[in-house]
């Protein structure tokens, strides 16, 4: 059965009503919430707010590299540290490093750019840091419901968002109601606030419906494989956060590396490749693997135990793509739509302040009597902010970066580094894009093969060792979250064209390619290991894989990430 007709056999579904319905229980979510019972307590006022979160509980689907700035948090809980907050690691040095295959050149700190200071910052665990954000908005009164998928918008008569749906449960992979079968629910609001992350499911259906990146650049992505090492105590500097650029990646490939000391002999490490890249035979996770054997990184790990795997797919456009921020009935804010600073490599604090921002347009309508019409307050209050002032400076960051390593650094060096020592805030000029990430692939004839080793299990792994540590898991009975508009294009256009770039683009060895018994070649989908990256979604030439919510609590259950 479909899930209109199992709507139609079993429904209606039953419906909850409230003031503010938030999807995603993320850093902007939670801190939408906050704002809004924040705002209800000063005024003497009763606002009802609840938060959907996909994952098994709060933080469960949060990766992050992360340093963090603390400025939105202070604004949103300006106690956070008598209230116990995990932010414990300041930074104490930064280092930006240009990698060769063997050597490295440090950056003088007088050069570093100002994107890339971090005094004042935390290293963190960011999922760490929303569940305890999470206990906070509980503690303020806020409903959290976590195992709960939001998997469809509910419209108004008018157009307008009325709420959404959750999906059902206990339904298998041919469309059968099986003993646990549970119908989705409907939360109704008079204002709905988005925060599922970096392209989020219904957020890219918003988009689209309402035309919201109308006059934008396409939307651009990178991909974070990021691993947790407990490493010698001896090589332990807490606080001292790592940058690199250049090799493994060859330089017209936008991508960086990233280790961080947590507190504990914990470091926290990783590489984001753009997915805008062009040779299909590249593949992040190898060259993340590849990454750590560069003598500068290897110096850190060696004696040390890896404890963690995670991948996430991340926003890089920045200020120029991002979307019109409301529609009737609801708002974007975060990663949803697209507020995370690349040059800062921080997002955490855009979609804290991002969701405030919301939080007090939705409070002030909600009081006022209105519902359903456009959050306008909320936009209004972005464009005077310091987030936007932020995100305006570091407005070219990526455009630079197409252009190659050497153009990028040297551009970022000018716009974040000599501008700001003239007294100029923001850059007198603009670069655009025009070609969204999906459309950079050429064909595999045309690009040399990357040929990587074999890992070693001791600092190199494979990937299915490596989702075992995310603590994934999906009912392998459910149906499939990993869908193909048309089953056919993966052989005669993706491997045909493209050497299958699937099987190497994810990060957790969700597709493969399989010969059938007639030597035919077809692709496997191994759902159950998808750590909802995301990248699928964003990378597929033809736009064929959809990925939408699997069934709510399914996922990875990452810890210390």
């Amino acid at each position: 059965m479909t899930p209109a007709e199992i709507l139609a056999a079993h429904g209606p579904r039953e419906a909850m009503e409230y003031d503010v319905v938030v999807v995603g229980g993320g850093p902007g979510g939670l801190a939408t919430a906050i704002r809004l019972k924040q705002l209800a307590a000063e005024q003497g006022k009763e606002i009802s707010v609840v938060v959907l979160e996909k994952g098994s509980e709060p933080g469960a689907h949060i990766l992050s590299g992360a340093v963090m700035d603390p400025k939105a948090l202070t604004e949103l809980l300006p106690n956070w540290k008598e209230l116990g907050a995990p932010l414990n690691q300041p930074v104490t040095a930064d280092q930006v490093l240009f990698l060769s295959e063997t050597g490295a050149f440090d950056t003088p700190s007088f050069l570093i750019p100002d994107c890339f200071h971090n005094e004042g910052n935390y290293v963190i665990s960011l999922g760490n840091v929303v569940r305890w954000l999470a206990r906070q908005a509980e503690g303020l009164g806020v409903e959290i419901f976590p195992g709960f998928a939001a998997t469809e918008v509910l419209y108004n008569d008018n157009g307008s968002v009325k709420g959404i749906a959750t999906g059902n449960m206990g339904v298998d992979k041919n469309g059968e109601l099986t003993g646990e079968f549970q119908l989705g629910m409907e939360l109704h609001a008079k204002y709905t606030v988005f925060a599922e992350g970096a392209r989020g499911q219904l957020g890219r259906q918003l988009i689209a419906n309402f035309k919201l990146d109308a006059g934008k650049d396409p939307q651009s992505y990178a991909i974070g494989v990021k691993e947790l090492w407990e490493i010698d105590p001896a090589k332990h500097q807490p606080g001292l956060v790592v940058h690199t650029a250049g090799w493994p990646m060859d330089p017209m490939t936008y991508g960086g590396g990233f280790l961080y000391h947590l507190e504990g002999n914990l470091v926290t490490l990783g590489l984001v490749v753009g997915l805008d890249y062009q040779n299909p035979w590249l593949s992040p996770f190898e060259e993340m693997q590849r990454w750590k054997t560069h003598p500068r990184i290897k110096a850190f790990l060696e004696g040390g135990k890896r404890i963690g795997y995670g991948a996430r797919a991340i926003t890089a456009g920045g200020l120029l793509s991002l979307p019109k921020l409301v529609f009737p009935g609801g708002a974007l804010i975060g990663c949803e739509a697209g507020t995370l600073n690349a040059a800062r490599i921080k997002g955490s604090h855009a979609a804290i302040k991002t969701g405030m921002l919301a939080a007090d347009a939705a409070f002030a309508a909600v009081t006022a009597g209105r519902q359903h019409d456009e959050l306008s307050a909320y936009p209004q209050s972005f464009e005077t902010s310091w987030l936007k002032a932020e995100l305006d400076q570091s407005r070219n960051f990526k455009q630079w970066f197409k252009k190659g390593v050497y153009v990028g650094s040297f551009m970022t060096g000018i716009e974040q580094w000599l501008l700001p020592m003239m007294g100029v805030k923001s850059p007198p000029w603009t670069i655009h894009r025009t070609e969204a990430d999906h459309t950079r692939l050429k064909p595999a004839a045309d690009c040399p093969q990357i040929t990587y080793p074999k890992p070693d299990g001791k600092l190199t792994f494979d990937r299915l060792s490596s989702v075992f540590i995310s603590n994934t898991n999906h009912n392998e009975h459910q149906p499939a979250h990993l869908t193909l508009k048309d089953a056919s294009i993966p052989v005669t256009v993706n491997l045909a064209k493209y050497a299958g770039p699937e099987s190497r683009y994810c990060p957790a060895g969700v597709y493969e390619f399989v010969k059938n018994a007639d030597n035919t070649d077809r692709l496997q989908i191994n759902a159950q290991n998808c750590v909802h990256c995301k990248t699928c979604d964003i990378k597929d030439p033809t736009q064929n894989i959809v990925w939408v919510a699997p069934e709510g609590g399914g996922g990875p259950n990452y810890a210390g990430m």
